[in-house]
């Protein structure tokens, strides 16, 4: 028995490594600034190298084949019927200004494998892209891909937005033994935000006999057998009205609460001064999920669900922008009682990244290092815009970024581009092959170097990454209009100079990020910090390239007092 629990203990730890990547923020049109949709979205991985993907729209002869490969790691996994007519996608992002993005919960692990599924979690957002033109659409054809075709991942919940709606859609497998997925989505009401990081979040919601995919009013779409398939595999025996997705398929724990809803948190205290001030939720985030015979709200807890778990949405205090969303993305729980740049794991230089695992042991007891929205491990983020006020070449407006959301700077990628800047270009190196002009590469060799003095450099990344982004921000006005006059006359036209901005604007940016790692590392070399001006090191006056002394700040009192703790005899200084 002992071995048995320890087997599981180490089962739930591994699943706790896997499934901690991937971060989303969700906010409704009558919730952002501008009044467009927008979805952000962290695809963290240690092996994905970050690129903007892009298939241009095409026709296709009947009986086209279209090949699957998992996008996580590259393997074949059988083949589909290709459609007529597929649309272009630029990232995650489609010509109709629809967005799809995605967090993995995994869930329930006897559902993680189903026997000879194709449709793995990434290709479904990628074919729905190229298939649809709206997320109501996006949802269906999601759904019928997994019915036809089988479900080839583990637990998913997608953010699918367009300029009119945001939804968030969960889905599981049925195992081995059953074909496709139960799932279910839910719009997100008008004025309101959410989010999702790798924890299932849906838990009760109103079960129709069929989905109404035509009926505009519909705000809950789910596979016939969500609730059936649970009572069948004696998971559930409740009311249909209590049953709750999460609970059910996958329930919330320590793991759960602290590496994954902690990062939803994040944002919705950002936003709400109710959600900041609410300590059951920060307790909650902690890891200390209760079940208690009622929830927060008073009302009763008849099937036992976690009850101390936030709502899966929020209505903000304020109106949210896209710059704003960046920013939150760059969150390390900072001004919290978990703020990562405080601890002796911060070291001497409040560095807010904890090296994996996630886990580790000493003496027997485990302990966690937090795991924050920015991550030294991501392949890319993106915060995208649906503006419905525009034509959908214009209005949808991809903010692209590459590498540690921190320490990135997003670009505006507009989707009705006919082509993508070279230097973010899928095939421009990859995770094993160094390209030195891959955007990828740029902005890592910067993140790299800022971990290693954070407190004095990551200061200086921040001050320019803002300075750019609002640029970008303030361009955006200009661009759409000059765009706007343009498509009125010739949509070609239009588009063609869309595209030469976004590739200009970011392949600029790749090579003055470039230049500003150059800066860095020679003004932070070997523990210095050099003298400069703006963005150029000086020398001494004397013309002859050689620079004044540099100053040497040292280590904190507090890590001082740590390395005398710990070693303080034998430094000690003879009198």
């Amino acid at each position: 028995m002992k071995r048995l629990i320890l087997l599981s203990l180490l089962i739930g730890l591994l699943s706790i490594q896997k499934n901690n990547a991937c971060t989303n923020y969700l906010i409704t049109p009558g919730a952002s600034v501008d009044g467009s949709s927008i979805v952000s979205y962290s695809a963290d991985s240690h092996i994905l190298f970050g690129e903007l993907y892009f298939w241009p729209r095409a026709t296709w002869a009947a009986g086209t084949k279209l090949p699957i490969f998992e996008w996580d790691s590259g393997k074949y996994l059988g083949e589909i019927d290709q459609v007529a007519q597929t649309y272009q996608v630029i990232g995650n992002m489609n010509e109709y200004q629809l967005i799809i993005g995605e967090t993995t919960y995994g869930g329930r692990e006897e559902l993680h494998h189903q026997d000879g599924a194709i449709m793995d979690y990434g290709s479904l957002i990628y074919i729905a892209l190229q298939r649809s033109k709206n997320a109501r659409e996006a949802i269906k054809n999601i759904a019928e891909l997994m019915d036809k075709y089988g479900y080839a991942s583990e637990g998913e919940s997608f953010s699918i937005a367009d300029p009119n709606e945001v939804w968030i859609m969960e889905i599981i497998g049925k195992g081995k033994n059953e074909k496709g997925a139960v799932w279910v989505a839910v719009r997100i009401p008008d004025g309101y935000v959410s989010g999702h990081a790798n924890q299932a979040r849906i838990t009760t919601f109103q079960f129709q006999k069929k989905n109404l995919w035509t009926d505009p009013k519909a705000t809950v779409f789910h596979s016939a057998d969500v609730i059936s398939f649970a009572r069948k595999m004696g998971w559930y025996n409740g009311k249909d009205a209590e049953f709750s997705f999460s609970d059910i398929y996958a329930p919330v724990d320590f793991s759960g609460a602290r590496f994954c809803e902690v990062r939803v948190w994040s944002f919705f205290k950002e936003v709400s001064q109710e959600v900041k001030a609410n300590r059951n939720y920060f307790e909650y985030v902690k890891g200390d999920v209760k079940h208690d015979e009622k929830f927060l709200d008073g009302s009763l807890n008849p099937n036992k669900f976690a009850s101390n778990r936030m709502p899966l949405w929020i209505k903000p205090d304020r109106k949210i922008s896209a710059q704003d969303v960046m920013n939150y993305m760059r969150d390390h729980l900072e001004g919290t009682e978990l703020d990562m740049t405080k601890d002796l794991g911060a070291g001497p230089f409040g560095c807010p990244y904890r090296w994996r695992p996630l886990t580790w042991k000493v003496d027997n007891v485990t302990y966690v290092n937090e795991r924050a929205t920015s991550t030294q491990q991501t392949g890319f983020t993106f915060v995208a815009q649906a503006r419905k006020w525009l034509p959908d070449a214009i209005g949808g407006l991809f903010w692209f970024s590459v590498d540690d959301a921190a320490s990135t700077v997003f670009v505006p990628i507009y989707c009705g581009i006919s082509k993508v800047p070279q230097t973010y270009a899928k095939g421009n190196g990859s995770m094993i092959k160094w390209s030195d002009n891959a955007a990828f590469w740029v902005f890592n060799q910067v993140s790299n170097l800022a971990y290693t003095r954070y407190n004095v450099i990551h200061p200086e990344i921040n001050k320019l990454q803002q300075e750019l982004e609002t640029k970008f921000m303030q361009k955006t006005t200009e661009i759409d209009n000059k765009a706007k006059e343009l498509f009125a006359q010739n949509k070609d036209k239009a588009i063609d100079f869309l595209t030469d901005y976004s590739i200009k604007t970011a392949d600029s940016l790749v090579y003055l990020w470039k230049d500003f790692y150059a800066y860095l590392f020679m003004k932070y070399k070997d523990g210095n910090i050099m003298q400069t001006d703006g963005y150029k090191l000086i020398d001494n006056g004397n013309g002859k390239n050689i620079p004044p002394s540099p100053s040497q700040p040292g280590y904190s009192e507090k890590f001082l007092r740590e390395i005398i703790e710990d070693n303080g005899e034998i430094l000690k200084a003879k009198e």
